[in-house]
């Protein structure tokens, strides 16, 4: 499998990893149903992974890195039932928080993966297959020391951009400043991306809101969209 060099920059990864204890629900949920709708790193076989296996039909996979407690992601699940919904999230207690969700709407076209986004991109997401990856608020590292562990970078986004198929979106949103630049700056630069908007996308009426953004609002911080398309040398 092609891969892109030097994607994996020390001390960058997806989502960090948090030690929090899962709720009696969240339990009983990882119990029952994680065994059809999970994997995690290790138990994800070597190579590309079969996505219309995993998911019981050949469908649009969206990807999202970083699902956090996962109302976002249910809520989407929901409005677009004939897309097939990957979660990526390291935070167990969120992966069984979606699950709770799932069950709740039960929803047939979301599966989970708990693990580092980056790896699975690299080593089981094949060239060409995915109609979209969704990277909503994630880790801003605001202390400039820690800016090079940001995940969005050029080597991240020239990774992203091999897995999405032709027509397939990359939609951005943070409420740090600093890192909308940045990441509209490398998401510029990257010639197999374009730009669907003049800079800045509107905020999309079919993003739910999460309580990144809630706080952000709060705080006085503006949400920035970013939504690039996926183009082939003759577009």
């Amino acid at each position: 499998m092609e891969t892109v060099d030097h994607v994996r920059q020390p001390g960058v990864f997806s989502t960090v990893r948090r030690s929090v204890r899962m709720t009696a629900g969240q339990t009983r949920v990882w119990q029952t149903h994680w065994s059809e709708l999970g994997r995690t790193e290790e138990e994800l076989p070597p190579g590309e992974l079969d996505l219309a296996k995993w998911f019981g039909r050949e469908a649009p996979t969206v990807l999202e890195i970083g699902s956090g407690m996962g109302e976002a992601t249910a809520q989407l699940a929901v409005a677009a039932p004939e897309v097939n919904h990957l979660a990526a999230e390291v935070y167990p207690a969120g992966l069984g928080q979606l699950m709770l969700w799932v069950e709740k709407y039960d929803l047939d076209n979301v599966r989970l993966l708990e693990g580092d986004a980056l790896d699975f991109l690299r080593d089981h997401v094949a060239l060409a297959t995915l109609a979209g990856v969704r990277i909503y608020f994630p880790d801003p590292w605001p202390k400039k020391r820690h800016h090079k562990r940001r995940l969005v970078s050029a080597p991240f986004v020239a990774l992203v951009a091999s897995r999405l198929r032709s027509g397939g979106t990359l939609h951005l949103a943070t409420d740090w400043a600093d890192y909308a630049d940045r990441m509209l700056a490398v998401c510029e630069a990257e010639p197999a991306l374009r730009n669907q908007h003049d800079g800045w996308a509107p905020r999309p009426e079919w993003r739910p809101v999460t309580k990144f953004e809630s706080r952000a609002q709060a705080e006085g911080r503006d949400v920035r969209d970013l939504i690039y398309i996926k183009v082939t040398p003759t577009d």
